[in-house]
């Protein structure tokens, strides 16, 4: 279990593991979010894809004090500019000391689990040297994370690692090895995953097989990349490039009719191009996109997004009622409305009656005072409907 840094406590939503739920259905390298090639020891293009921390012109190197000198920890770092990961906008990311960058926006204590960019996650301990750090970079087009000289856990003699990762303003991602040891079918995974590549996920009320009545937080991992390890030695790269999703498009009928995407639906309401299987799937659910997503973008022509139904504003609308309904004389309040009303005057009456029979007051003058009452208003009601006949 992974622990975020005192300084981000207060900013980092953590959610106990005990309450979540996991579900782990992937489409493994699909090539439908990113295609990836790797480079050998050989190729010229693997020393152009490290990116040289010591030298100066890179910009502002930053030595994460609390990563380069702990163990399982974790840490939240901003991101000077969007970066593209399957298809969502992220702006920031946790850095983990063992080998990888978390992605996902809710920190739990199961880091490991999915939503990450990994390079060589592992049991790694920067804590063992003073020569062990963690360093990262933030020039504004690219951010890079380096694991530079650290060491695994309990097998300490067995070398340094060194490796990093690189975050393009454009989505690409690069993983760059500079020395490995030891191979990665070597390293032992009883004490913490051992993983290359790249996930996500999205979290979202769903029911329990179990009681589909029930529904708990769900975590679903929707999507993973896995490379083959055994191409990562001393002076290797893998590049990551993000390929079209159906976010990017903007309208109902770059949606439907692009040729770069398949799968798309457009949900109105959200004003939004998807599969219903992304970081948004809660909305898309809450909204019931999946039935607006079967229309056709003629649907939609003459309406806008106003005149979809709104799940959460489902309170009934104040009836007005037409000007033929409404009385032709307005009832004012006051003495005259009390007699002009009959209704309203026998009602009172009623009440009257009611409160003389209380134990707490004197029943016989009051009922003088009722029947005068009673005597007076029907006098004016017969004559009042005498006029009106007249």
């Amino acid at each position: 279990m992974y622990a975020s840094s005192k300084a981000n406590l207060c900013s980092v939503l953590l959610i106990d593991i005990f309450y979540i739920f996991f579900l782990f259905v992937s489409q493994e390298d699909s090539q439908r979010y990113y295609s990836w090639r790797s480079f050998g020891p050989g190729d010229k293009h693997t020393q152009d894809l490290w990116v040289d921390l010591d030298s100066v012109h890179q910009g502002p190197v930053r030595v994460h004090a609390i990563l380069s000198n702990t163990h399982r920890q974790a840490s939240r770092v901003a991101l000077t500019f969007d970066f593209l990961f399957y298809g969502h906008q992220v702006r920031q990311i946790t850095i983990a000391t063992g080998g990888f960058i978390f992605t996902g926006e809710i920190t739990h204590r199961m880091l490991t689990a999915t939503q990450y960019i990994a390079p060589l996650m592992a049991n790694f301990d920067p804590s063992f040297s003073k020569n062990s750090t963690v360093r990262y970079l933030d020039n504004g087009d690219i951010f890079v994370v380096q694991w530079d000289k650290v060491r695994l856990k309990d097998r300490e003699t067995e070398g340094a690692f060194t490796f990093q990762t690189v975050l393009c303003h454009n989505g690409t991602i690069f993983f760059s090895y500079k020395d490995v040891p030891l191979p990665v079918e070597k390293i032992n995974s009883t004490e913490h995953p051992v993983k290359v590549g790249l996930s996500d996920a999205f979290m979202a009320l769903l029911s329990s097989p179990q009681s589909p009545d029930a529904k708990r937080q769900t975590i679903y991992e929707y999507h993973r990349v896995e490379i083959d390890t055994t191409k990562i030695v001393n002076s290797s790269a893998f590049e990551f490039t993000p390929l079209p999703t159906c976010l990017q498009h903007n309208s109902c009928e770059q949606c439907i009719q692009s040729n770069l995407t398949s799968g798309c639906g457009w949900c109105n309401t959200l004003q939004r191009c998807s599969t219903g299987i992304d970081r948004y799937r809660q909305e898309w659910l809450d909204y019931s996109c999946t039935e607006e997503a079967k229309g056709t973008c003629d649907d939609y022509t003459h309406r806008g997004p106003e005149s979809s139904v709104n799940p959460f504003n489902s309170s009934p609308s104040v009836m007005t009622p037409s000007p033929a309904a409404q009385p032709a004389n307005p009832v004012t309040e006051g003495k005259e409305a009390f007699l002009s009303n009959p209704v309203t005057h026998k009602v009172r009456i009623f009440q009257l009656l009611l409160i003389s029979l209380h134990p707490s007051t004197i029943p016989t003058p009051l009922f003088l005072f009722l029947f005068i009452i009673i005597i007076v208003t029907k006098k004016f009601t017969v004559i009042q409907s005498n006029l009106e006949l007249d």
